[in-house]
Formats: structure tokens, sequence, C-alpha cells
């Protein structure tokens, strides 16, 4: 099996469902009845709607779970076919805690695609502002496929084990054969298990959910937050419903002009910048196990993966997984450059590691895959993340075309540039074609949009944000020097200031500020 793309999900995902204390999942099976903190006025189909009025006239019936409100949204299966098949959204709502001087609904996604949006809103509190929190309802919802609607399920547990566990990294025709049959295999085990959903879980699917969304909280215009891959879907939604943009933020942005090839490049060569300035600090710890110069770090890093390609770590404190292989080594790796506050857990892990004990490193790798220790995911965000890129975005199933592409990718980018590369080949063998084409949204008539991107975002490089903000009609760019994935109530105060000034008092940020 092959090893999945890295995930453009934002690092606030796994802290926030800590934060916020407990899973929402019994929560949402409803704890007594609470009643709507707002009324809800109807609101019309916009545009191009045709045949959803019964979608779009739906009332919310909010349930009190742990604290917060949650519902079910009813949604078309096939927007091309409104009388068909339904499916159920799941919504979760944190009240403003200022409910006299509320301002509206926040929508937010963390990212994935595959993060669960109910998680995400849960933790309101750390997620947003404190003067976005008193004013706002935080709602967040599991875009389907994700989560707790409807989710897709491609492998057993054992079986994703293996997929994330296999060899990344193809070396020769044989291993490359290999892979090849992997990813084939692993789109035909999605075509089997994932039920008929599978073609229904594009970005415009999920986009259009989040209109009938905004709808039946009563809002006629959508006030959102997207982070990493939610900025791809929030840029989809002001592309189809442009008269319905609100306030947006899009902090950490996939262009969504970007091809498949592109993407993986752009993230081969951020996580590199991200594992050196790792790597300096490693160094300016004064203990670093790989080096005592960024230069012999990475090579060092380099050396420790090759070796674990070819010798497993007996060692990973897991009894369900044998062995810590090149892939999940690589996985925990890549955990710890999300989050600078992860940088000292990383050179500890490979401390360990270098000296044959792979647990450390396997716990990074588990909060990446969103797995319980022991065995079993607490999400399906490793397979989701397929079922909506491939329906995003061609992929060449050619063998050939990808080592060309992980060759030139490896000159850019000698520690991740071969393992972004193969990745996405199981989109090559999907079971459905592509519903979308790489293109450039400008969202002509929607209000300007807020864009950020961070100088040293290892999964969404800076670049790709500036590259959103020049093809947006109406935009104001803010850029954040720093580390990690993502800015905004991350570590600076400039970012946040901004952002909160805009969401509350509608003050555009100045276009260009720097933070």
């Amino acid at each position: 099996m092959t090893p999945r793309r890295l995930a453009l999900v934002a690092g606030a995902v796994a802290v926030s469902t800590a934060l916020a204390g407990c899973s929402v999942v019994d929560g949402l099976r409803g704890q007594g009845s609470a009643r709507p903190s707002v009324s809800v006025s109807p609101q019309s189909p916009p545009p191009g709607t045709q045949g959803l009025d019964r979608f779009y006239s739906q009332q919310l019936a909010w349930t009190g779970c742990s604290g917060a409100e949650c519902a079910q949204l009813t949604v078309p299966v096939d927007y091309a076919q409104p009388t068909g098949a339904t499916i159920e959204i799941s919504v979760l709502r944190v009240p403003a805690k200022k409910s006299g001087q509320r301002l509206g609904s926040l929508v937010v996604n963390p990212g994935g695609p595959g993060g669960s949006g109910v998680d995400y809103a849960r933790a309101a509190d750390f997620i947003v502002g404190k003067d976005v929190r008193n004013r706002y309802d935080v709602v967040g919802f599991d875009p389907r496929g994700v989560a707790r609607s409807s989710p897709i399920d491609c492998l057993s547990d054992a079986g994703l084990d293996a997929f994330l566990g296999a060899d990344p990294t193809p070396d020769d025709a044989a291993e490359e054969q290999q892979f090849s049959a992997g990813a084939a295999g692993f789109a035909a085990s999605c075509a089997k298990n994932a039920g008929p959903l599978l073609a229904h879980v594009s970005t415009e699917d999920a986009a259009r959910d989040m209109d009938v969304l905004r709808a039946a909280l009563g809002e006629e215009k959508l006030t959102y937050l997207g982070k990493s891959y939610g900025t791809y879907l929030g840029a989809t939604y002001a592309e189809l419903f442009p008269q319905q943009v609100g306030r947006f933020v899009l902090d950490g942005v996939v262009a969504p002009d970007l091809t498949s090839a592109e993407i993986n490049l752009g993230q081969a060569e951020g996580f590199e910048r991200a594992t050196r300035a790792w790597a300096q600090y490693c160094v300016s710890e004064g203990d670093c196990p790989l080096g005592d110069s960024v230069d012999s770090v990475m090579e060092g890093l380099r050396g420790f993966l090759a070796d674990v390609d070819a010798s497993p770590l007996p060692k990973t404190g897991d009894g369900s997984v044998p062995a810590l292989t090149e892939g999940w080594a690589s996985l925990g790796i890549a955990a710890a450059m999300y989050d600078q506050g992860a940088w000292r857990t990383l050179v500890d892990a490979m401390t360990d590691a270098v000296d044959g004990d792979g647990t450390a490193l396997m716990q990074l790798a588990d909060q990446y895959a969103d797995r319980n220790p022991g065995g079993g995911y607490a999400g399906n965000i490793m397979e989701v993340i397929y079922a909506v890129n491939c329906l995003d975005k061609p992929e060449s199933d050619s063998v050939p075309e990808h080592e060309a592409l992980a060759d030139a990718a490896a000159e850019k980018a000698p520690t991740w540039g071969r393992y972004l590369a193969w990745s996405s080949l199981p989109c090559g063998s999907w079971p459905f074609e592509p519903t979308n084409e790489p293109h450039e949204i400008r969202a002509e008539g929607a209000e300007p949009i807020v864009v950020i991107g961070t100088t040293r975002d290892p999964a969404t490089p800076y670049e790709w944000s500036v590259r959103l903000h020049d093809q947006l009609a109406k935009a104001s760019l803010i850029s954040f020097d720093g580390d990690g994935h993502t800015a905004y109530t991350r570590s600076n105060s400039c970012v946040d200031d901004a952002v909160d000034g805009w969401y509350v008092d509608g003050k555009l940020p100045e276009d260009g500020l720097r933070c």
C-alpha cells in the first residue's frame, strides 16, 4: 500500500480537540432539548439553485450536546438530482457569549480535506479571538463523507495501518510497480466499500452544502473562517455564491488553480523549509542527535529515513504496529512541522529513534493520523483526503511520469520531494472522473476576502496565499513572518487583532499588512 498525501489540515485541529476536553460523538446523540439561541428568518434559494427549495427552507432542530447545540442538516446526495437520495450533515453550534450583542453565525472549517468542523467548533474558545467569541455563534459542520456525516470508509483499521506504514519512496522498478499496485488497490477498496456517496464528496458539493447551512442558520450572507484546505472550500463557495459572501478569512491558502503536481512540489518545498527551521532549532538546543549544523542535521535526517526504510525499528511502544517503518517515521516527523511548539518533542523523539527506540516518533505519527495508540482511528481523514482530492483535480496513473516528477522534486526538496511526488498516485486509478479542473477564482461580486499567509508554513506555502490574493477581485493580504501552519489565534497579536477587527467591526485589514 502507498502512503497518503500529507493532509492540508490545520495543525490546530488536534490541539483544539484536546483542549475541548471530550469527544463530541456522544453529544451528537442528543442530551435533552435546547431552544434556538436566535430566531431564524427563512431564506430564498440563491440563483442557480432551482429545485432546492425544500433544503433551503428547512429549520434546524437544535438539541443540547455537552454544553453546545447540535443539529442535522439534510442535503441531496447529488445536487443535479435534488429529488433523489439525501444525507444528513452533522452541525454543532457554540452560542455567542454575549447574546445581546450577537452579530450572527461564524461558520468554521479546520482543513483536511477530512477535518471535523464539529470538533473544531467545540473548541470555539481557542480558535477565535475573545471579541469574536463574545459576538458570534461559532458553527462547525462535518463535511459530507467526514466523521459523523455519512463517513467514507475504504479500508479496515489494519488495512489503513498497512497503507500508512508502507514504503513511501520507491527506489527501483520493482518497488515502483509495488507502489503502483498498492495505489490502485486503495482506489479499488474505496470503490468497493465507500458506497455511492464516493462520487459526490467534491469540494463543490461541500460548498453547496455550506450554502444550505447558511440559509438554515438564517443568515443572508455567510461569515466564514477557513484554514488550510478550508481556504479552498471557502474560495469555491465564493465562486459559486459571490453575493452570499460576508466577512471571509482564508488562512493558509490552497490556491484553486494549483495542479496536483504543483501542490506536491509546493508542499515538498514547504516542508523542506520548515524542516530546516526545525534543524536550526535542534542545533541551537545543543543536544541535537543528527548533527551540529543545519546541513548536517538535514543529511542526518535523510540518512535516518533511508536506514529505517532498509531496517524498520522493532520498538514502537504499540503492539498493533510491529515496526516503525519509513512511512510511519515520515508522518511523525511531518506532524512536528505544523507547530513549532512540537519541535522539542521531535528532538527528543529523534534522540530515541537514532538509538533504536521509535516509540515517541510513533506517538507523533498517531497524532498526525488521528489514530488511537494501540490501533483504531478516531476519524477518517486519512481516507477522505483522497476521496475529495481525487474528485477535485485530475491525476496521471503513469509510473514513469511520477518517477520523473519525484526526481525533479528531489532536486528542490531532497528530504520531502520524493515522498510528496509519489503521494497522489492513487488518484490516477480513482473509480470516478474528476468533477473539477484547476482554475483561477476571482469571485466577482463578492465582498473583500481576507487572505493570510505564513512565510514558513510547511503544508500551505506562503506563495499560495499571495497567488490567491492576486486572483481574487477584492482581497486583502496579511503576511505573517513565522513558522508553523496557519496564523490566526496561533501566536501573533498583529494577525489576531486584524482578523478580530474585520469580524467584529467590519474593518478590512490593510492590504499588504505584515506581522
